[in-house]
């Protein structure tokens, strides 16, 4: 990176409404590569360590999962980070300063993590190379590593609200209405990049692996992917918000942040009624997109056998389908049916990719699961460009890192009862079919059920009622909250 960059970021900004930028092509693929690390990281939390906790040290799915979805749990934080990031700028930067703290944070949090999950699986009788499983007894020591590992995980989901929720409220920053949808695109089909590109390098360093063999492995896998997200997040985003940011010149609480409470946020989040509907749309869409989160890769574990750099590279096919989804949403679907039918369509197009890795499963065809999987990633695709569209067309600009941050409690608050439920139903299923198949299916059958529930509340949504209501409303709000 430039040095004049490093330099900006000693400056004071100087914004003014008319001498603005606009993004080009170049600078959008750059703002991408931060959602590539995100999907790097997430590659290692529920691609491999829930593969190493459930299905190699044979921890219980409900107490793995539910460690894991504490990171999620704690997402309450991203509105008042979001709201942080609005009002109160670091060194005269709205988005820059929380983005990198957050990141840096982030990576030391799942290291540490990784660190308690082998004495977790020490403490349930495995022997010291994991070559066996001898009858594991859940104890008062294990119950204290789990309790350790779901704080270290709750302290990573705070590091990440603090950094994605202000990222993504830079992305609204530094767009305008007529290239935002490009932008969108771009920067989420990066992160798919990031997926696919952690599944590769996954497959590679952890194939071979023995099980005098995994811990060292897997410890090498954690510590170079957080080191290359680190680099990635950093070239991002340095210089980017003093250049582009159209945060001052579009805000009518310029000159005032400091005075926005979290109070009058949410009382600005509860100006319109639609925020409420795309609010609940975006819970049980989640809710009903990751169930699979903390199973598939044991799923192909179990029922086809792979190994364990083979099921983590399960990834990369729903990686490939999902950008290939996101390409053919950005370019034809949203321009012809628009970024709600888009949304709508790619719940029933997930749906049916469900059906389909259950037909996997009762065939036993490995090949049909890569298939299943491919499919399933080029519905989320689709998905995906269509619900973040329409989010972004459903915040306000005059607090966006407030709005943003709602969006992402919702989907964090679903995504992580989608990581417990999807455990706990797995337990479920084992107590009730003696075929891992069916105890699997399970939680297939129910992501199905909820996608269909999520296009009937999809239908309650109105951009244009949103649009003509919530600018009024919310300039009413701020009126009596600050004088």
């Amino acid at each position: 990176m430039a040095t004049s960059d490093l330099s900006d970021w000693q400056e004071s900004p100087a914004i003014t409404a008319s001498s603005l930028p606009r993004l080009r092509l170049l600078t959008m693929f750059r703002l991408g590569l931060f959602q590539m690390g995100l999907g790097m990281l997430s590659l290692l939390t529920l691609g491999v360590l829930n593969q190493v906790m459930i299905s190699e040290l044979k921890v219980p799915g409900t107490i793995a999962a539910g460690a894991i979805a504490m990171y999620q749990f704690v997402s309450p934080a991203r509105v008042w980070f979001g709201q942080r990031s609005d009002a109160r700028p670091i060194r005269g930067y709205h988005r820059t300063g929380y983005i990198w703290l957050g990141l840096c944070f982030q990576v030391i949090c799942l290291f540490l993590a990784l660190q308690v999950v082998w004495q977790l699986g020490h403490s349930l009788h495995v022997s010291s190379q994991f070559e066996a499983i001898v009858a594991p007894v859940w104890t008062l020591e294990s119950t204290a590593w789990s309790v350790l590992l779901a704080c270290i995980f709750a302290l990573y989901g705070l590091c990440i609200s603090a950094s994605s929720t202000p990222f993504t409220a830079l992305l609204v920053d530094v767009s305008d209405e007529d290239n935002r949808s490009k932008l969108v695109g771009i920067v989420w089909s990066m992160l798919m990049v990031g997926i696919v590109v952690g599944a590769i390098t996954g497959e590679r360093l952890l194939a071979g692996l023995t099980p005098e063999t995994l811990q060292s492995g897997v410890n090498r896998l954690f510590m170079i992917v957080p080191l290359a997200v680190l680099c990635l997040g950093f070239i991002a985003t340095v210089g980017i918000e003093k250049k582009y940011s159209r945060y001052a010149s579009r805000s009518t609480l310029e000159g005032r942040e400091d005075q926005i409470t979290l109070n009058t946020a949410l009382k600005v989040l509860t100006a319109s009624r639609q925020t409420g509907f795309f609010f609940a749309f975006l819970l049980v869409m989640t809710l009903s997109l990751f169930l699979q989160q903390p199973i598939l890769e044991p799923y192909a574990r179990e029922v086809f056998g792979m190994t364990l750099g083979e099921s983590a590279g399960l990834n990369k096919y729903w990686g490939y389908g999902i950008l290939t989804g996101m390409a053919i949403a950005g370019f034809l679907i949203v321009p012809r049916l628009g970024k709600q039918s888009t949304a709508r369509l790619g719940c029933l197009f997930t749906a049916a990719s469900f059906l389909l890795v259950i037909l996997s499963g009762l065939t036993q065809n490995p090949s049909l699961l890569k298939a299943a999987v491919g499919v399933f990633g080029v519905a989320s695709g689709i998905l995906t460009n269509g619900a973040v569209s329409l989010m972004l067309d459903l915040t306000a600009a005059e607090t966006a890192g407030t709005f943003v941050g709602a969006w992402g409690l919702a989907q964090a608050l679903s995504q992580a009862s989608a990581t417990v439920a999807g455990g706990a139903l797995l337990d479920l299923g084992r107590s009730l079919f003696p075929q891992p198949v069916f105890a699997f299916g399970l939680v297939f059958a129910c992501q199905t059920l909820g996608m269909l529930l999520a296009v009937v509340i999809l239908n309650q949504v109105n951009v244009l009622e949103f649009q003509e209501n919530a600018k009024r409303a919310i300039a009413s709000v701020l009126e009596q909250e600050i004088t």
